[in-house]
């Protein structure tokens, strides 16, 4: 890939996605497929007045390694320097940005029940720290091609083709083009976003009714006073940024506890470096109660299982079926763009922006409102071609916003 279209790039995620201040503090998590990216991505955080940028590296295989020799009560223990990082951060609220490249089977034939058990015993230990950052600071997610998820996406390529083919994709659907300005690209759609979710919002919806002829038929109950959310975001000192990029969803946290019916994923879902294929889930009393899945069923089982919250909702999403990403025809095998192809529901942790006001509440307020609370948030997609939701609202009417797996306004 062109070194000009990396840094373009490169300077998005650090101007439009991460929001960097001057004086701000950056930490970059990032695999080792791309260091010449990390490259530019570090020069351009400290273009856009980063003081300090910090980057920490992640490798699947020595995930492996670490899952195979170590004892389960070490794997799950978080050591005193990491603790000394959360303390950190919390202090200095720095800018956050996730580069993801792994291989979606790149953590197959390990011991899953054994790493879920210590990550489960990890995310509890540094959620306190989470939690009191929450809506304090930037942060975004974004991908580069890593060797072997580019083969999983093109099976039939050289790697090398298969990368830059990937490369090719993943800059199309986040707007970089060699003769556009992407920064101007993302004004304007984060224009789009808004103002979808202000159509939504004023309908002052109650129940969102889900049906599919893959047999999705599902209600999800919403909070008063809750609204939806998309496009670009701000923290509560006012400062702007772009969680995901790409994205093209309208997303709103729905109330815990009010969801009926049954849902059929229309994509597999990578998770811990494996994949969970056809799957479905029975929700009653807002909770999974039944789950089905041809592969990793158990995998699946485990994820629910990660806490109190985690078999409850904390993230309705609509996407239209036309969006860039559904249409280049490409299954990634990546949440982070498979759920921007397809309407999507997530388990786990709620958003406490969803609220009206939320700034000015307190998070456990939040969470009493009905915003759910987890350690995990994972998003599964069930958006198809045919699919409809129609909008229940107080008051008694029903406006359809789905038809045919697209915007009905």
């Amino acid at each position: 890939m062109k070194q000009s279209l990396m840094r373009k790039y490169a300077r998005l995620i650090a101007v439009e996605g991460a929001g960097v201040q001057k004086g701000q503090a950056v930490v970059i998590t990032a695999e080792l497929d791309q260091p010449k990216f990390v490259e530019l991505l570090v020069e351009e955080c400290y273009r856009a007045g980063a003081d300090t940028v910090l980057v920490t590296w992640q490798h699947q295989p020595l995930t492996k390694s670490h899952v195979r020799y170590r004892s389960g009560k070490t794997l799950a223990r978080v050591e005193s320097f990491e603790l000394a990082k959360w303390e950190w951060m919390l202090d200095t609220l720095p800018c956050r940005i996730f580069l993801e490249s792994e291989d979606p089977d790149g953590l197959k034939g390990i011991r899953q029940g054994k790493l879920m058990k210590a990550q489960q015993a990890r995310l509890k230990t540094v959620k306190p720290y989470h939690d009191k950052m929450e809506n304090k600071y930037q942060w975004c997610i974004a991908a580069v091609p890593g060797e072997k998820w580019a083969k999983k996406v093109f099976p039939g390529e050289r790697k090398s083709v298969a990368v830059e083919k990937l490369w090719q994709a993943i800059l199309s659907t986040v707007r970089v083009t060699e003769d556009n300005d992407p920064i101007a690209a993302w004004a304007e759609h984060n224009r789009d976003l808004h103002a979808r979710c202000d159509y939504l919002n004023a309908l002052n919806i109650e129940n969102l009714h889900y049906t599919a002829a893959n047999g999705t038929d599902f209600t999800v109950g919403l909070i008063e006073h809750s609204r939806f959310c998309g496009g670009d975001e701000t923290t509560l000192s006012g400062r702007r940024f772009n969680a995901n990029m790409p994205t093209e969803e309208c997303f709103i946290s729905p109330m815990r506890g009010k969801a009926e019916g049954v849902v059929y994923a229309s994509k597999p879902l990578c998770y811990q470096g494996q994949l969970i294929e056809n799957f479905s889930f029975r929700f009653h009393e807002g909770k999974v109660v039944e789950l089905h899945a041809e592969k990793n069923e158990e995998l699946l089982r485990q994820l629910v299982n990660m806490d109190e919250g985690s078999a409850y909702l904390g993230e309705c999403a609509l996407v239209p079926y036309d969006s860039p990403i559904r249409e280049s025809g490409l299954l990634f095998y990546n949440p982070l763009f498979d759920e921007n192809a397809a309407c999507h529901l997530a388990l786990g942790v709620g958003f406490p922006e969803s609220i009206c006001g939320h700034e000015n509440y307190t998070l456990e307020e939040i969470h009493r409102m009905g915003v759910n609370d987890s350690v995990i948030h994972e998003d599964f997609m069930i958006g198809t071609e045919d699919l409809s939701i129609t909008a229940e609202c107080r008051g008694g009417k029903s406006v359809q916003i789905f038809k045919n797996g697209n915007w009905a306004f």
